[in-house]
């Protein structure tokens, strides 16, 4: 096996690797089996496989695990097979195993090639570039069309997908253009079996202290998905079981296929009678009249709503309506039994009788999309946020204030990256994804200690593009202070009592291009559309990258009492029914792709959340 077997292995599995960690993969006595043996092992976080992640101690051990244990079973079984099993000593057979491996593994020449650590100097500097990528890259739609370039703007591969394309199978349907045949029918015939409960793989960590913090829900460690099929079967079953059953509490509904073969008092006269279904928006259209028909799926079938545009509001909110979201639908159906003309459409929204809690003490920062690198960071006035961290601005009230910080929130892109569009270098400082992450470091090591940090990513950062993305590596995340707290994207976090839903915001541009009036400019309004969809990535298979977890971790359940999103660089707040949305601007000012399409930036706004009553004010730093 040599160099490039090893390179093309790695690439498909969704990694990249270093030409040492290749080299020392090579220069094993079994090289395929070392390269499984990486591969089963690493941790979902890494995105480069260096040297330093090759265990060779550990894989010396499970092959002489398994050479001892054939061996064993050959000399104990080899002469008479048909020996019951109650004349053999099971836990002397185990005891051997583990001797001869241990033993094995001391003798074996492979743990005898174990290098020195790779000195940083070398290690992030050069990389195996998978289709002219650079690694710890990922584009991104504000700043990511900066070159307008389709290859730029077309959807990321993921390991699913390329795993599939190498072995002849064609792109994965995660990333397919989302055209009806990127929808896969999730409750078609073939996908038989009930939907999928809502087994959560979240993991609950906590950081006690005085300014306590627990997370509720995170991706990081937890990832199940493979590309297979049936994952994506289970992902909208569980995307619609959780929905559907949010919407259930609030209607009486039945399912698609009972309204089928069945005679109603229809036609949508006075009298008639009036169901209800619950269903997965699979595709919307206008008839010749204008009126607006929504193709709705359940478990058992599908079935055409019709909402008439003589029903101004009704017909607006139909004009809305995305799909993959899951709705609910409230009319009758008519005389042929082929139809239903909707009078009513509910989403799974947040009730009305929501609770906020309140009485917690102190302040919580938001900000995102630090963008360290960027020859358009904008240092200064950074440095004028962290002299107000630490209380050492010229302002009084501002010193007084930053008394009462407790805790500061980072929703994503901490740093600009590489690679994100042809000639970024031509506008970064820092050319080296590692050098860009030890500045940032070196800048978060400067706010006070007390000051808990929590840090997701967003689709600069060194992970995978596929979202839910997990927390940044070990190897960035071992430079910055121990105040610091890494969490995916999206992540649900508790800060001494007040819950947080932390979304970098790439649907975003997904809501903006499909949403009437939603806009760049009033980016709260797009978090508000998922609120109300209950859903941060409602549209599978645009120009978010959705990796099909057995759970729909973007379903907003709990309700959180604060949504902070980034993603834009503008800044707006809104309030709605009890929830805070939040999307904070940047520390970047207008690149050249944005002054090409008139996007105007609010960089260095910050806005700062009263734990007690979710007053916001909105601190600026660039004067």
């Amino acid at each position: 096996m040599n160099e490039i077997d090893i390179i093309r292995a790695v690439v498909e599995e969704g990694y990249q690797i270093s030409p040492e960690a290749a080299a020392l993969i090579k220069a094993s006595d079994v090289p395929g089996l070392l390269l499984e043996y990486v591969l089963s092992t690493i941790d979902e976080s890494v995105f480069v496989i260096e040297a330093e992640h090759i265990d060779l101690a550990g894989f010396a051990v499970s092959r002489a695990t398994e050479v001892a244990g054939a061996s064993l079973e050959s000399a104990i079984l080899g002469e008479d097979r048909n020996v019951p099993d109650s004349d053999f000593d099971r836990d002397s057979v185990s005891d051997e195993v583990e001797r001869l491996s241990l033993s094995d593994a001391v003798q074996d020449p492979v743990s005898d090639s174990i290098s020195d650590p790779i000195p940083d100097s070398v290690v992030g500097s050069e990389y195996v570039p998978v289709s002219g990528s650079v690694p710890g890259t990922f584009p991104d739609p504000v700043a990511a069309s900066d070159a307008g370039s389709d290859s730029v703007l077309s959807p990321p591969v993921s390991s699913a997908s390329r795993a599939n394309s190498a072995s002849g199978a064609g792109s994965s349907l995660l990333f397919s253009s989302p055209a009806p045949a990127s929808r896969g029918r999730p409750f078609s015939a073939a996908s038989l079996g009930k939907a999928s409960g809502s087994s959560s793989t979240s993991v609950v960590r906590s950081i006690g202290g005085s300014n306590p913090v627990t997370v509720l829900s995170d991706i990081t460690g937890h990832s199940t998905c493979v590309g297979e099929y049936m994952q994506f079967v289970q992902y909208f079953r569980d995307r619609y079981s959780r929905l559907s059953e949010i919407i259930r509490g609030r209607i009486n509904a039945r399912p698609i296929e009972s309204l089928k073969g069945r005679g109603f008092r229809g036609g949508g006269e006075k009298g008639s009678e009036e169901i209800s279904i619950i269903g997965m928006v699979s595709d919307t259209s206008n008839t010749t009249n204008g009126h607006r028909i929504i193709s709705l799926e359940d478990p058992t079938g599908s079935f055409p709503v019709l909402v008439r545009n003589s029903d101004k509001e009704l017909f607006e909110l139909a004009s809305r309506i995305l799909l993959d979201e899951v709705i609910g639908v409230t009319g009758s159906v008519t005389n042929d039994g082929g139809l239903m003309m909707a009078s009513k459409i509910i989403q799974p929204d947040v009730p009305n009788s929501a609770l906020r809690r309140t009485g917690a003490r102190g302040k919580v920062v938001l900000i995102s999309d630090v963008h360290v690198g960027s020859a358009q960071f904008m240092e200064d006035a950074w440095l004028n946020f962290l002299d107000f961290l630490k209380g050492d601005s010229d302002s009084e009230a501002l010193n007084k204030m930053s008394k009462e910080i407790r805790y500061l929130v980072v929703a994503g892109d901490l740093v600009d990256g590489i690679g994100i569009y042809p000639d970024q270098e031509k506008e970064l400082t820092i050319l080296d994804i590692y050098e860009q992450y030890r500045k940032a470091a070196e800048y978060f090591w400067e706010i006070p200690k007390h000051i808990q940090v929590i840090i997701s990513p967003g689709n600069h950062d060194a992970v995978r593009q596929a979202e839910p993305q997990p927390a940044l590596p070990e190897r960035i995340r071992e430079h910055f202070p121990p105040n610091v707290t890494f969490v995916g994207n999206p992540s649900l976090v508790d800060l001494d009592g007040i819950s947080i839903l932390i979304y970098h915001g790439r649907s975003i541009d997904d809501l903006v291009a499909s949403v009437p009036g939603v806009s760049y400019q009033e980016p709260a309004g797009a978090v508000l559309e998922m609120i109300k969809r209950r859903h941060l990535a409602p549209t599978y298979g645009s120009r978010v990258s959705i990796s099909p977890e057995k759970k729909d971790h973007f379903i907003i359940d709990p309700v959180p009492d604060i949504i902070h999103t980034g993603h834009v660089h503008t800044m707006g707040v809104q309030r709605y029914k009890n929830v805070l949305l939040v999307n904070s601007g940047t520390w970047q000012a207008q690149t050249e792709f944005q002054k090409r399409v008139n996007l105007m930036p609010m960089p260095a706004q910050v806005p700062v959340v009263d734990l007690a009553d979710f007053g916001v004010t909105i601190l600026k730093f660039d004067d």
